[in-house]
């Protein structure tokens, strides 16, 4: 069964960063993804990895400030640079696949979330 246990938010200054991990288990073969709700907000994907990590997406919003990558141990990491008060929300981390990767309803696997706050 795959289990994705997520860590590392917290509230932290605009300009800061933050790095979240996802603890993972038999996710081998999935896209890996991160995706964040704001409150009042429909849930959006922000950066996935592709199976073997050789391609990465990541959102227009946050292209050239978030990085998506991961360990041998199969820990999912999202760091998080030059962070704004938009970038606040609820972060999850998500393993599915099939299609694209890049649609939300492909993801079957879901962890509890981190919450990550930026203020101005």
């Amino acid at each position: 069964d795959v289990q994705l246990v997520e860590s590392g938010g917290g509230s932290v200054q605009a300009g800061g960063s933050l790095r979240l991990s996802c603890a993972g288990s038999n996710t081998d073969n999935y896209c890996m993804g991160w995706f964040r709700q704001a409150p009042g907000k429909e849930r959006e994907g922000v950066a996935i990895l592709y199976p073997r990590g050789r391609t990465k997406y990541y959102a227009d919003s946050v292209k050239g400030r978030f990085t998506i990558s991961h360990d041998i141990e199969n820990t999912l990491y999202l760091q998080m640079n030059s962070l704004k008060p938009e970038d606040t929300g609820m972060y999850y981390c998500a393993a599915g696949g099939g299609g694209t990767c890049r649609e939300e309803d492909e993801y079957r696997h879901w962890g509890r979330g981190t919450q990550v706050t930026v203020s101005p």
